[in-house]
């Protein structure tokens, strides 16, 4: 979707199968038994078959490759693979190549997938251990050195402008913790289930990088996700409502870099995600009055409160009031918070169940969702709506 117009790529292909491995904290298997897992499932429940898919999409920092896993589950030839850069940034974006890839005639069946052992192997959150010489390694070393090692650390600068730029307290993030551990808890599938918290907790909680503390961090998980693309026509043959997709953007700012963009103009918003909201926003002719709800991407609480923001659901600065009063069904799953940390993939499950009627925390009518991908990097987003 060009930034200066609208595209043609709404209602020309739908999320058609969604499929997981459990969510732990140490999944005894390797991360290619995660995936083929996960892709497995989605097959299942779109009613396809490895023999229907031939095109694979995943993302960088992913041990999976493409060819390796179509070999693992069966799949034949592959007239598409695509993998996407920016760690969390991707998730949207592997459903919109997919979408891409069907809408063009290059494949028929693209499934899209993550999987990791994110706890009980490589842990994200433990920051820079080794780094080659790179240009995005350039762009850290203006940080490393004054002790910003950690995601928490990278996104504790910018959460600290955005409360010295509206006269708040970090108080005001634990809102996005008791609304997603809410969710959690209800969620037989998350990690969080039976474990609400209160606002009390999470400003008990200690501090990780102030101004953030352990509740505002998400977990670190094992486990994978998968989705299954296909053209709408296609979709109407299958066991499954459909989640069409009806917009799907990718953005970067001015002056963007991965988690450290911090000699920007503002620190107290999401350029990056401002880019993806007014491409969705001008794609679908929707605005946000006509979301039934929204999955977005919750690694750490502040940069919830600002894509709320960056997406015109209400004024700068006031978002912790909008998400207090639950003026939006969000994240129903538990999020990254209380469900998983799959990079976001698990998010986009969730919109889909949304749009099918099937979530345990079920919004009455739900038809349109919208779903983000990672905050702090190049990032994607998608709006997904219910056939007809």
């Amino acid at each position: 979707m060009s930034a200066r117009k609208a595209d043609t790529l709404g209602g020309r292909a739908a999320v058609v199968g969604i499929g997981a491995t459990e969510f732990s904290k140490d999944s005894g298997r390797s991360e290619l038994k995660l995936a083929v897992e996960a892709v497995q499932a989605a097959l299942d429940d779109a009613g396809l078959t490895p023999a229907d898919v031939d095109g694979l999409v995943t993302f960088t920092m992913d041990t999976s490759p493409e060819i390796t896993v179509a070999q693992a589950c069966g799949i034949g030839d592959l007239t598409f693979f695509s993998r996407v850069h920016y760690g969390g940034g991707a998730a949207c974006a592997t459903v919109q190549q997919a979408a891409l890839a069907v809408a063009t005639g290059v494949a028929e069946v693209v499934v899209c997938y993550r999987a990791f052992n994110e706890r009980s192997g490589r842990r994200f959150g433990s920051g820079v251990q080794h780094r080659e010489p790179s240009a995005e390694g350039a762009a850290l070393g203006w940080s490393l050195p004054f002790g910003l090692l950690t995601p928490a650390s990278w996104v504790a600068m910018a959460a600290q402008r955005y409360l010295y730029a509206y006269g708040l307290t970090p108080e005001v993030f634990g809102h996005v913790a008791v609304t997603d551990r809410r969710h959690a808890a209800t969620n037989p599938a998350a990690y969080f289930h039976g474990k609400p918290i209160t606002l009390a907790d999470h400003a008990a909680s200690r501090w990780i990088v102030e101004p953030l503390r352990l509740l505002d961090c998400c977990q670190e998980t094992d486990g994978g996700q998968a989705l299954v693309v296909t053209s709408v026509e296609r979709a109407r043959d299958l066991p499954r409502p459909p989640a069409v997709i009806t917009a799907a953007a990718q953005g970067a700012g001015r002056g963007q870099e991965q988690m450290t963009s911090f000699y920007r103009d503002d620190l107290a918003g999401l350029p990056e995600m401002g880019v993806v909201a007014r491409q969705l926003w001008r794609g679908s002719g929707l605005t946000p009055a006509d979301m039934d709800m929204a999955i977005l991407y919750d690694h750490f609480t502040p940069f919830v409160l600002m894509q709320l923001e960056e997406f015109g659901f209400c004024g700068r600065g006031e978002a912790a009031g909008f998400v207090a009063e639950d003026a939006l069904p969000l994240n129903t799953h538990g999020g990254q918070l209380g469900e998983a940390y799959l990079h976001g993939m698990n998010g986009i499950a969730e919109a889909v169940r949304q749009i099918r009627g099937s979530s345990v925390n079920q919004v009455p009518g739900a038809a349109r969702a919208l779903v983000t991908a990672g905050t702090g990097v190049p990032t994607s987003g998608l709006l997904l709506g219910a056939d007809g």
